[in-house]
């Protein structure tokens, strides 16, 4: 076993340049290897780069740009000086914990891409392998972190929290209470860091910049995937078109000369969780299917193969976080403690009745939230099974043969459900 431990706390150097030049045709974008001066305990400073990558055993580097630009066909792509994640000096490592690996700054990038969405009211984003396991905005930060973490409090464990405002003392009392791995935010307020310092390994990083973020919305850059064979995709990165209720379009169909609409339009409240939750989609692994409801997520599904397999886990997910945040505010312990303690017999089974019984009428927190689809429903079924929940509205792609089963399926539900199109997919791999 201590030899398992020490195999994620053994620190890889690593091979690579301290420069990279990437030539696309006679234009060139020059990087810069990023290392940080981490004071050790003796008080001397060593240099360091990433910790590791995915795994303890992959060595791994972060490169920032630092000269050139790129421009393909209409689209010039961000300028050197721009620099978030990429940037993050020693000084902007104001706890450096267990200094961040690859893992830890894919998620405060992600956490990043999806926030810069979010900037016009207090948000967090808690991320885990880089998807978010829950997000919210709200009138206050620490309001909008709390409602973050209750979405999904067994998978915050261990999270990168990423905020868009200035930390206050209410939001970092709530942060300490957790077991995080980083917190992000544009400043820390006064008193704030003496509490986040309680936890020793926490990683805590100031990035100003988020400030601006909303600056970054139209921005592309350049995304790679290296192949098995050395070869490489390259793309544009994706970004979200989806911004007001200008850019969304009734959900309407015709099949066999048959037009097929919506009965009922959304309200006001429902646009506006289609466009938080589209924000959200925009840092999701795809296949996914979200359900939010007041600007805050219920349930979220990731990565699957297919369309109601992802709405199922999504609900399931769901079921399965408001249990234990039932227990955890009732009792204490979460839910999977409260089922060992009366294994135990530690406690009476009622205790775990009166839970089971609750998410069961209140359907986990799901009726009246609105589900979003990173994609269109090829078939009705996947919007069943948000409708069998009680969802009131959903936002997709559109533009499937069968979008009029899933008009349908809106119109026979009771109470009616509202559905929008936004005219692109959402796709994130």
């Amino acid at each position: 076993m201590s030899d398992l431990k020490k195999m994620y706390s053994t620190i890889l150097g690593d091979s690579f340049p301290l420069d990279m030049t990437i030539s696309f045709g006679d234009q060139q974008l020059v990087y810069k290897k990023r290392t940080w001066g981490i004071k050790q305990e003796d008080n001397s400073i060593d240099e360091r780069g990433i910790r590791y990558g995915e795994n303890p055993d992959q060595e791994a580097a972060l490169y920032e740009l630092v000269n050139g630009n790129l421009t393909l066909g209409d689209c010039r792509f961000i300028d050197p000086g721009n620099g978030l994640v990429s940037a993050i000096k020693a000084e902007d490592m104001l706890q450096v914990g267990k200094h961040p690996g690859k893992i830890n700054l894919t998620d405060v990038d992600n956490g990043l891409n999806i926030i810069k969405y979010l900037m016009d009211k207090p948000s967090a984003v808690i991320l885990k392998h880089n998807n978010p396991c829950g997000a919210a905005c709200g009138n206050d930060l620490s309001t909008a972190f709390n409602s973050a973490l209750r979405c999904d409090r067994i998978a915050a464990f261990g999270g990168a929290v990423i905020l868009n405002r200035a930390c206050d003392i209410d939001t970092a009392s709530l942060l300490s209470d957790n077991y995080l791995e980083v917190v992000c935010a544009p400043e820390f307020e006064d008193g704030t860091l003496e509490i986040l310092e309680k936890r020793k390994n926490l990683r805590i990083i100031q990035i100003s910049d988020i400030a601006r973020l909303s600056d970054f919305e139209k921005f592309r850059f350049l995304d790679f995937k290296s192949l098995i064979d050395g070869g490489i995709i390259v793309q544009q990165s994706a970004v979200n078109s989806i911004r007001s209720i200008d850019d969304l379009t009734p959900a309407t169909s015709n099949w066999k000369n048959v037009d097929y609409t919506c009965d009922r339009q959304p309200t006001q409240q429902e646009i506006d969780d289609m466009l938080f939750g589209w924000a959200i989609e925009h840092g999701v692994t795809s296949n996914s299917v979200l359900y939010v409801k007041d600007g805050c997520t219920v349930g979220i599904g990731t990565g699957e193969q297919d369309r109601v397999g992802v709405a199922e886990i999504a609900v399931h997910k769901a079921y399965i976080k408001y249990a234990d945040i039932l227990s955890f505010d009732e009792h204490g312990i979460g839910y999977a403690d409260l089922e060992l303690e009366i294994a135990q017999g530690k406690r009476d089974v009622s205790e775990k009745n009166g839970i089971d019984s609750k998410v069961l009428k209140d359907r986990a927190g799901l009726p009246g939230s609105v589900m979003i689809s990173d994609a269109f429903f090829p078939f009705r079924d996947g919007a069943d099974v948000g409708i069998s929940q009680g969802i009131s509205a959903i936002l997709q792609a559109g533009g499937s043969m069968r979008d009029f089963e899933t008009i349908e399926a809106c119109n026979e539900a009771d109470p009616k459900v509202a559905m929008m199109f936004t005219g692109q997919r959402s796709f994130k791999h």
